[in-house]
Parts: structure tokens; sequence; C-alpha cells
């Protein structure tokens, strides 16, 4: 079972990031935005049931968690760390044969702008208890989603994003403009 071991501020006042001991998670991101995108995820669906929570993001070693504005810390960190202890380790699974094309496209734009964001944006972001996912690119725009502490924090949607876009500008192609969904 995963151990709390810290739990870290993050630049949204209304997000706190629970650092764990093990990995909870073996790869991948899970990210919920409520109680029913989390239908199905123990993990996610038991802190959302805490109420009072508008997000839950996860990955390898932390969980982040978001609260409504009015709700207190004081009232949600203990039960949400008794959650995250009593939640079971995912499994190590098979890795499936990748032929290393991001969601399977040969779009060469693409495959440059994920490898700057693994890199430089995703433990960015990481760091402060969010994410990064990429909805859709049609050649020239790129449509993203913030994920944890991200997600409905104010610097995501103007300093953040501008850094992003401005890097992408930098090493892909200076036409790629980013919006946020």
């Amino acid at each position: 079972m995963p151990k709390v071991i810290n739990i870290e501020p993050t630049p949204n006042p209304d997000a706190l990031k629970f650092i764990l001991q093990r990995p909870i998670l073996r790869s991948g991101v899970r990210s919920f935005r409520d109680f029913a995108s989390a239908v199905g995820d123990p993990l996610g669906s038991a802190i959302f049931a805490l109420g009072q929570v508008t997000s839950v993001f996860y990955m390898d070693r932390f969980v982040t968690v978001n609260k409504e504005s009015e709700a207190q810390w004081s009232d949600l960190i203990d039960p949400v760390c008794e959650v995250i202890e009593s939640q079971q380790e995912e499994e190590p699974k098979e890795a499936a044969p990748s032929d290393g094309l991001p969601s399977g496209t040969a779009d060469e734009k693409l495959m440059a702008i994920h490898k700057v964001l693994d890199e430089v944006i995703r433990p960015g972001l990481a760091g402060d208890g969010g994410g990064v996912e990429v909805i859709d690119f049609d050649g020239t725009t790129l449509r993203i989603s913030y994920q944890g502490a991200c997600g409905s924090c104010p610097s995501a949607q103007g300093g953040t994003l501008a850094f992003i876009e401005g890097l992408l500008q930098d090493r892909v192609h200076p036409s790629i403009r980013v919006i946020s969904y």
C-alpha cells in the first residue's frame, strides 16, 4: 500500500500534491475533472466521495487533489491521506509493442511536439502537481488540456500557456499556436 510521505503546496492555492513513498501507478497518468469521470477508478472515485473535491490527478509517486475554493484543507488532508494509503498499487503490466510514434500518427510536427512536452514541459508541470494532455493538433493549432493542479491554476492560462507556445514555436515551428481546452 502506498504511504504518503509529504504534502506539498502547488502554485494553485486550491491544490495540494501528496507525495508517496512508492509508485501508485507504474506508467501513464490518471486525470479526473469530476466524480462521473472517476467512476471505475478506485482511487479517483474514493477521493471524490469525500466531497468538496473538484479534480484528482495522479501518476508515479504523487496524487494531486483540487478542492472547492470554499473548502478548508484542514478538513480534507487527513481523509485524503487515508484514502490514498488504503489503495493497492497497480500491478505491473506487460509493455505493448510500440512503433515509437505518439498516438499512432506519423506527423513529424506532432512527434516533435510530444518530444518537447515530454522533455521540458511535463517534468516542470509534474513538479507542481500537474500535467498536460494533447487533445488534438491540426498542423498549426495545438489544443491542450491541463491536468491536476494546473487544471484550475490562474497562471496556467497566462504565463504557462505563453511559455509552452513560445517554446514550441522556437523548437518545432514558428506557426504553432497553443490553446487550452
